[in-house]
């Protein structure tokens, strides 16, 4: 029996979310797991490549609707995050900023005439997006950016950099944020505009399978149609972050389970004193309590998939999901390396690469300290962070 067989996962499932997850696991299958530990020991990702294949898949921005996006259920677009991840979760990462941030943020709060530009290209994954509002001093409070838009005649000029930006360096469109004289605004910047650059950050020990950049804006001159008509403050970003971190909280769980499964396979063959060491207390033990979290975090993502589309999900809600499944995965995936002992570090297996990665899932879309502070403020009324 296979851990999430405990919690009937498949009784609380529509055909179609469980025809979406497998066919998601099929190509995670095929395409990423023989090659992703390569990916991950060069630091790259052939994400043109990748961006076109899960076009065609329909999973880039597949739970918005109109404009080429297939505008599938909440729980099934969370599921396929799940299968993404228990691949990596660079490809995950890869689809969050593609769907639930750059298509979202113009999805949502953009002019017809941007939807059509960008759209149905971005959804097929011929053209890739980023979303640059994290800035080197301000993660965590993104209302102290610095990066600035001021009006110049009747066109705006950009001028700042932004830090930690996905898919920043192959990106051909970038939804960035800047202060306004009018407040916070989103603009569509075309990443081949004179001024604006994105290097790729180095050296990383997690999420290597993923392009990670700098967005720096050097007088990038925009046309006045180029900021987003339908938002203004922060409320714009925000409503895109939380559609990414809903896809966290399914995400997570796929490395999760990866692990615990490669776990269980090893120990079943491993012997060790004449026996399995799967026949040992502490050893089940350690499946045992890992299973039961992974199915009580499998259990909290799909019932908050079922308030997001009956469309009363609250964020601090997402952000409850977030901070469970994110902690309760990379002490699942460090607990498995540890059945598998010196195996486990290496790329062999995937118990090392998705606890890295977790490392960084664990902090970005909002640390979990903050989500502890805004769901202490939901209880108690105080807000502790101001």
């Amino acid at each position: 029996m296979k851990p999430l067989e405990f919690f009937a996962i498949d009784s609380l499932l529509t055909e179609e979310d469980i025809a979406i997850r497998d066919t998601v696991r099929k190509y995670v299958d095929a395409k990423v797991k023989p090659n992703v530990a390569d990916w991950y020991e060069s630091a790259s990702i052939p994400a043109r490549e990748l961006a076109k294949e899960l076009g065609d898949l329909g999973v880039l921005g597949m739970h918005l609707d109109g404009y080429g996006c297939a505008g599938t259920s909440a729980t099934a677009y969370g599921l396929a995050c799940l299968e993404l991840e228990a691949g990596d979760s660079g490809l995950r990462s890869l689809v969050s900023v593609q769907g639930s941030l750059a298509m979202f943020a113009i999805w949502k709060h953009g002019s017809e005439e941007q939807k059509q530009e960008w759209l149905p290209r971005m959804a097929a994954g011929e053209a890739i997006g980023c979303f640059g509002l994290t800035e080197a001093d301000f993660g965590s409070n993104p209302a102290g950016m610095r990066t600035r838009a001021r009006r110049d005649g009747s066109d705006w000029v950009l001028n700042g950099n932004k830090m930690w930006i996905t898919n920043g360096s192959v990106a051909d469109v970038a939804v960035v944020w800047a202060q306004t004289d009018e407040g916070i605004r989103g603009f569509v910047v075309p990443t081949d505009a004179p001024g604006f650059s994105a290097p790729e950050i180095k050296k990383k020990m997690s999420l290597r399978a993923s392009v990670t950049s700098e967005l720096v804006l050097e007088n990038v001159r925009l046309p006045a149609e180029a900021v987003l008509p339908e938002v203004t403050g922060l409320s714009g970003p925000l409503s895109c972050l939380n559609e990414a971190r809903f896809g966290i909280i399914f995400g997570a769980l796929g490395a999760a389970r990866d692990c615990l499964e490669t776990a269980i396979a090893y120990a079943q063959e491993r012997d060790i004193f004449d026996k399995p060491l799967a026949a040992f207390q502490l050893t089940q033990a350690k499946i045992a309590d890992m299973s039961l979290e992974l199915g009580k975090g499998m259990l909290l993502a799909l019932h908050l998939a079922s308030l997001k589309d009956a469309g009363t999900l609250d964020h601090r809600q997402v952000s409850l999901g977030k901070l469970n499944n994110t902690r309760e995965a990379i002490a699942i995936a460090r607990e498995c390396r540890t059945i598998l002992g010196a195996a486990g570090i290496t790329l062999e297996y995937p118990l090392m690469r998705h606890a890295n990665n977790l490392e960084s899932v664990l902090t970005y879309e909002g640390t979990s300290e903050v989500h502890q502070l805004v769901i202490g403020q939901a209880l108690t009324g105080h807000a502790a962070y101001r």
